[in-house]
């Protein structure tokens, strides 16, 4: 960790934190009450909860070593209230059992890039700083920004910048990676913001924000497996869940939000078949819905933090147990 950088008490403004804190305390407030902050990062929301639910203990996982780091020195204070698990947030089933907690009282996911990740140029998250392509949230492991720029085939390329970055031009950056990686690896962000810059039409441009914004989106959620991972860990979580408990989501694209509606909306629809006389507690929803639709940071929010300008935030609460299940 580099400890220059700052504590991270001072490095960071949690997204949405008091209306976190809304949404969960009324779980958190139950005795014995275990949350799970499945984004660690700083542990800017973690200490909110910490503070204002003094009999909960909170669990925070993250896949940044760096991020644990700095978390666990900004909630030392706590003591046993707070432990840190360095893993993937889709393990959280088995994480929860190695802690010997059969179920949890709420859980929270702030999706996508930290603010740590953001900030850090020698991370390569960031298009705005040159810095090595590399985007690994746990950099202990997996392949670099860099590996996939110059070992991707251009249908592949091209394929995850239109799904996952969601640009219109995925086949035309595709095809100048390609050509220009001939000549030279790609090994630094700056080069590649370079190339974007020529690719992407000038009057999208100008239209359609920085040209390098959606690769760059496309590259981590790639290099990361961010929705595979969230896909398998929405799920977990909820089953995680006991009755009463509280799940809260932050996402900042359209990709994550749509995958944590979906299941959300699913687990709040009763799924009794039509002209049925009574409905079977099997078909009964588990959930309901805290907000109405994706709340939004609201003006104020976004001109202290800038970064809470694209979040959506759904939240549900465990009203009964799922077929199956114990809980």
């Amino acid at each position: 960790m580099n400890a220059t950088r700052g504590p991270a008490a001072q490095r960071h403004v949690p997204v949405l934190r008091d209306r976190i804190v809304e949404l969960l305390a009324p779980a958190a407030a139950r005795p014995g009450a275990v949350l799970v902050d499945a984004t660690l990062g700083m542990g800017g929301h973690s200490e909110a909860l910490l503070t204002a639910c003094p009999t909960a203990r909170v669990v925070g996982i993250d896949r940044d070593t760096e991020a644990l780091a700095l978390a666990g020195e900004r909630l030392a204070a706590f003591g046993d209230r707070f432990t840190t698990v360095h893993a993937v947030y889709d393990d959280i089933a088995h994480l929860l059992v190695d802690l010997d907690v059969p179920q949890v009282d709420g859980i929270l996911f702030d999706l996508g890039v930290s603010s740590l990740q953001l900030d850090e140029a020698d991370r390569g998250f960031a298009y705005a700083q040159d810095a090595p392509l590399d985007m690994r949230m746990d950099q202990q492991s997996g392949l670099t920004a860099a590996e996939v720029v110059n070992t991707y085939a251009a249908a592949d390329l091209a394929r995850i910048l239109r799904d996952y970055g969601e640009e219109r031009f995925a086949g035309r950056i595709a095809s100048a990676i390609v050509r220009e990686r001939e000549e030279e690896p790609f090994t630094t962000s700056g080069r590649l913001v370079d190339l974007l810059r020529d690719a992407v039409p000038a009057a999208s441009q100008r239209t359609g924000g920085h040209p390098a914004k959606r690769t760059f989106q496309a590259l981590r959620i790639e290099v990361n497996g961010e929705l595979a991972v969230w896909e398998r860990a929405l799920p977990a979580a909820i089953e995680a869940l006991g009755v009463g408990g509280r799940i809260a989501v932050l996402s900042y694209h359209s990709l994550e939000d749509r995958i944590t509606k979906r299941a959300l909306v699913a687990g709040a629809t009763s799924r009794t078949p039509k002209g049925m006389p009574v409905e079977l507690p099997e078909h009964a929803a588990y959930l309901r819905l805290l907000t109405r639709g994706a709340e939004e940071a609201d003006a104020a929010e976004v001109a202290e933090n800038p970064r809470s300008a694209s979040v959506r935030l759904r939240a549900a609460e465990r009203i009964t147990t799922t077929k199956g299940s114990t809980r």
